[in-house]
């Protein structure tokens, strides 16, 4: 991926960083590049995610799902980290295969889902590091007990990808299932690039290879200055707008198979950097769709949001029609493709007189290769801001509370995160 901060200067943007600041941070970035190469150097819990382009075997995945490879339907069971990978890649690619991802325990919506499904052309991939997060195992039951209801096996149709022991791998070994591992000292927001990720990508007739070797090309961009590495320019220049005040950061794709990447970066970035009231709050939006519900915000509200637009050079196109209306007549002698172009420039530029600062990432195309670098690209830049911040970049101590209520609330145990919950208060306005 390339980027450009320019319009995040002082000299465009308020809050802006300048050059000099850029150059004095530089000198942490140094010392947060050899922290960086030595947590992967040691395999350390985290940084070993930056390692998995050269860890992860894309024919031990295409093995795996040999049985339900040519599958209509691939259902992928999993929340946050267990499925914001695999959608993102899936997502952006064209398949015949259609995927579901049920990510989600709302009980109509995960039967919405389900009633489309021709279970006797369908698959699982369940996926959960301990085997024990409720949400997933919940779903999971719902989709075996769908399978058997419409009198399909469903062990043969069953991938499981979990950690080395667990209820999952328990399930796994009793019932012969295909199973591939979450990899170890891999948080699953940073697992995408993994089997994690993979699988469903495998099942669609994605390019494995290519998904890993884009991110392996991005790996050798890493170096000890922001002036010469993408990643820990983006990742550098969030930190320092974060502290000038710019405490969101709106990602906003410019193409509609992009889309889904910014929910998977909301995850990355806030699970990661939201700790000991740091970090940037990211905000979800897609061009050109939101310059009619947000940009009005972006360029005339508060100065407290950087705008990170992504955007692929190329890609398909189509014509314009000619309208036949003279008013419009500009139209018809352009192509969807340089209309979505010219919507992103003035967009850009929009911001940019309005002295509000944003970042354009940029890829070649949406295809495997450049996914995998994107992917790749992002994880390195939080990992650096993360240290920046001096925050546990790996941790996710929120969440684990929250978990614990949950299970104490469902009679999974005594748990005073639980407890908590009935002290609740109420100031109700009912009608």
């Amino acid at each position: 991926m390339n980027v450009d901060i320019g319009n995040a200067l002082a000299s465009v943007a308020s809050p802006g960083v300048s050059r000099e600041s850029l150059e004095r941070l530089d000198e942490q970035v140094a010392v947060a590049h050899e922290r960086i190469e030595r947590g992967m150097a040691n395999e350390e819990h985290g940084y070993e995610a930056l390692n998995l382009p050269e860890r992860t075997d894309p024919d031990e995945i295409r093995t795996a799902i040999e049985p339900v490879a040519d599958v209509e339907t691939m259902i992928t069971v999993g929340i946050g980290g267990s499925s914001l990978g695999a959608a993102t890649i899936t997502n952006a690619l064209e398949s015949e295969t259609e995927t579901i991802y049920l990510d989600n325990v709302d009980p109509e919506w995960v039967s919405r889902n389900l009633e489309r499904v021709r279970f006797e052309d369908a698959a699982i991939n369940v996926v959960s590091r301990s085997g024990t997060t409720a949400e997933t195992l919940a779903n999971f039951l719902v989709v075996r007990d769908a399978f058997e209801s419409a009198g399909v096996d469903w062990t043969e149709r069953t991938i499981v990808t979990t950690g080395e022991s667990g209820p999952l791998r328990d399930l796994a070994d009793r019932h012969d299932l295909p199973s591939l591992n979450v990899p170890d000292g891999v948080p699953g927001r940073f697992s995408a690039l993994s089997a994690v990720g993979m699988v469903a990508a495998a099942v669609c007739g994605h390019d494995l290879e290519a998904l890993v070797t884009g991110a392996a090309a991005e790996a050798e961009t890493l170096t000890e200055s922001l002036f010469d590495c993408p990643a820990y320019a983006y990742g550098a220049t969030t930190y320092a707008l974060d502290g000038r005040g710019a405490g969101v950061n709106a990602v906003m794709p410019y193409a509609e198979s992009l889309e889904t990447s910014a929910e998977w970066f909301a995850q990355l970035w806030a699970e990661s950097l939201g700790k000991d009231d740091l970090g940037q709050t990211p905000v979800r939006a897609l061009g050109v769709t939101d310059q009619h519900s947000q940009l009005q915000l972006y360029r005339a509200g508060p100065r407290d949001k950087l705008v990170t637009f992504v955007t692929p050079r190329g890609g398909g196109d189509r014509p314009i029609p000619d309208t036949g209306v003279e008013e419009l007549a500009y139209l018809g002698d352009s192509t969807l493709g340089t209309l979505l172009e010219a919507e992103f420039e003035a967009t850009e530029a929009s911001l940019a007189a309005a002295g509000r600062p944003n970042v354009r990432v940029e890829i070649d195309r949406v295809d495997e290769y450049e996914l995998g670098g994107l992917l790749y690209g992002m994880e390195a830049a939080c990992v650096l801001a993360g240290e920046l911040y001096g925050v546990n970049t790996f941790e996710q101590p929120a969440v684990e509370w929250a978990k614990k209520a949950t299970r104490g609330l469902l009679g999974g145990g005594e748990f005073a995160e639980a407890e908590a919950v009935a002290e609740k208060t109420e100031l109700r306005i009912e009608r």
